[in-house]
């Protein structure tokens, strides 16, 4: 019962600082001037991010987190 106590403090943590990863990531993605390549690589480095906290679920974050930084991209950048 403790460890499973301990095993979703754990998940919470790691889902905290995934969020601001994420957050981060965004909001300098919006508010910076980045040039293209550099945005692309700060999504890269966001992922690697995550998936330190998160291994093997690459393709859940393309999923779930993929669309929304190809969007601010696009937008930002002007990209079809």
């Amino acid at each position: 019962m403790k460890e499973d106590k301990e095993a979703l403090i754990g998940e919470e943590r790691r889902l905290k600082r995934l969020k601001m990863i994420i957050d981060l990531a965004s909001a300098l993605l919006w508010q910076s001037d980045l040039t293209l390549s550099d945005a692309q690589k700060l999504v890269a480095d966001a992922r690697e991010r995550a998936m330190e906290l998160f291994p093997d679920k690459g393709e859940t974050f393309d999923l779930i987190y993929g669309s929304r930084f190809r969007r601010l991209l696009a937008e930002k950048y002007h990209l079809q």
